[in-house]
């Protein structure tokens, strides 16, 4: 794609991929131009999130992106904390997520999933008022969604290589799947 169409894109909204009772919905911080531009979420190519699904047993092949539709089948959906597309997720203000955090929980609430993911910390953080919260399950709910904070899989991301990331979303598809820890 030229930057003219990545730039094009910011005002493209990425459908969300989900279903009522889901065992997991995925949460992104916000799509980003690629995925504005394609339509897929976490569409740029150095992103870990498929390759990490796949690695930590989640799905039976490795997905791409253009594929997102056939997360329904494993009874996993993804949606984001903003709507609006950016070229980073620093480009979004602290409203912005505070009301992304208001319209996931009214989402959630509704669609009552097994478990919401929320894919970054510091997203998690501020859309949710937590400003302790640590990667893993979280001690809130929405209604009975429980609540798992993983690692942003942006190639951005040094702190967790993927190998780490694949063990921390095993651990959320141990816990969705009733398996002990």
């Amino acid at each position: 794609m030229t930057p003219e169409q990545l730039e094009a894109a910011r005002d493209r909204l990425v459908p969300d991929v989900v279903a009522d009772g889901l065992r997991v919905l995925f949460c992104g911080i916000n799509p980003g131009l690629m995925s504005a531009a394609t339509g897929h979420h976490f569409a740029r190519p150095g992103n870990r999130f498929w390759p990490v699904l796949h690695a930590s047993g989640f799905t039976p092949r490795r997905l791409a992106p253009a594929e997102q539709e056939e997360l329904l089948r494993c009874g996993l959906g993804i949606t984001n904390v903003v709507a609006r597309a950016s070229a980073r997720a620093d480009e979004l203000s602290p409203v912005e997520y505070a009301e992304g955090g208001r319209i996931l929980t009214e989402k959630v609430a509704l669609l009552k999933p097994r478990w919401l993911a929320v894919a970054g910390v510091t997203a998690y953080r501020v859309a949710f008022g937590d400003k302790h919260a640590q990667v893993g399950p979280q001690e809130r709910t929405i209604g009975a969604t429980r609540i798992w904070v993983l690692p942003n899989p942006s190639g951005l991301n040094a702190h967790w290589p993927l190998p780490k990331m694949a063990e921390e979303f095993a651990r959320l598809r141990a816990a969705a799947d009733g398996e002990p820890a």
